[in-house]
């Protein structure tokens, strides 16, 4: 699934591409993804312009002119991919990415200037709802989510309240989402590689400056990753066709077997699992 890095690369790619424009018409190919596709979807942003495009969490949030909000997903799967006429006017251009996504197209949005955004999804595991300004704060997908991880609000006080009393693994707690938001498998196995902490110790006694260190590597770690694009592992691909590199990068996530990059214990890095997800980390460095 993608994460935080890999969601904030495609809203950066799609922003540059809609922000400002008026959509001018929307083909819903299948409406059964993760929930159905409103029946008024198309009415309501066929004509508007959309003003500006976020990300809460990993999810993109579309606000247009009339102040309708669009909450999209990409899943497990999904992909969103730019098409402009100068893509169309190559031959052998991507267009609109591998041709197992082009059979699973469920949303085409054609907006001014000749771009077309297509979204696929083979597993369908990704989402779009509507709602408003008004009402989003409170939306039943995103009232639930912690503090977002890449602002410098994210503080150790503020991640140390948030794992006060919980005494899960701290793994498991930087994955719920009502701890923190966005941070998936692979970036909470980096930071706390950086932070050296176990993923084995208790979240509650992840506090003080161990904290502060931990919320500063989440912050770290998802900004290297951001800048390179995110991690393209499996379907992760920007919107406008490239590939992320930041798996190049990674100091422990996938490495089981190879030595420490960051000591001389003379250890290899292991994996455990945990809550059924893979768990890579120094025992040595990481206390």
């Amino acid at each position: 699934m993608p994460e935080l890095p890999e969601v904030e690369t495609v809203r950066r790619g799609l922003a540059q591409a809609m922000e400002g424009r008026r959509v001018e018409e929307i083909e819903v190919r299948r409406r059964d993804l993760r929930f159905p596709i409103p029946d008024d979807f198309e009415e309501r942003l066929r004509g508007r312009t959309l003003t500006s495009l976020g990300r809460r969490a990993k999810y993109l949030v579309g606000t247009f002119d009339d102040d309708t909000v669009l909450l999209a997903h990409l899943g497990m799967s999904g992909r969103m991919v730019i098409e402009t006429e100068e893509d169309r006017a190559v031959p052998g251009r991507f267009v609109h990415g591998a041709a197992a996504h082009n059979t699973h197209e469920h949303i085409v949005f054609r907006v001014g200037n000749g771009t077309v955004v297509r979204f696929s999804d083979p597993r369908r595991f990704g989402l779009m709802v509507l709602t408003d300004t008004k009402s989003f704060p409170s939306h039943r997908l995103i009232r639930h989510l912690g503090p977002e991880p890449t602002g410098r609000e994210f503080t150790g006080p503020v991640l140390a309240a948030r794992l006060k009393g919980k005494k899960t693994p701290i793994k498991s707690a930087l994955l719920d989402q009502r701890v923190v938001a966005g941070v998936g498998n692979i970036y909470a196995c980096e930071a706390l590689f950086d932070a050296g902490i176990s993923p084995r110790r208790s979240a509650a006694t992840v506090q003080g400056a161990r904290a502060g260190r931990l919320a500063d590597a989440v912050r770290a770690v998802l900004a290297r990753a951001i800048e390179a694009g995110g991690s393209s592992l499996r379907d992760h691909v920007a919107p406008t066709g490239e590939l992320g590199y930041f798996q190049h990068s990674f100091s422990v996530y996938g490495r089981e077997g190879e030595p420490c990059p960051e000591c001389d214990c003379g250890k290899s890095i292991r994996r455990i699992t945990q809550a059924g997800r893979s768990t890579f980390y120094c025992a040595q460095r990481q206390r």
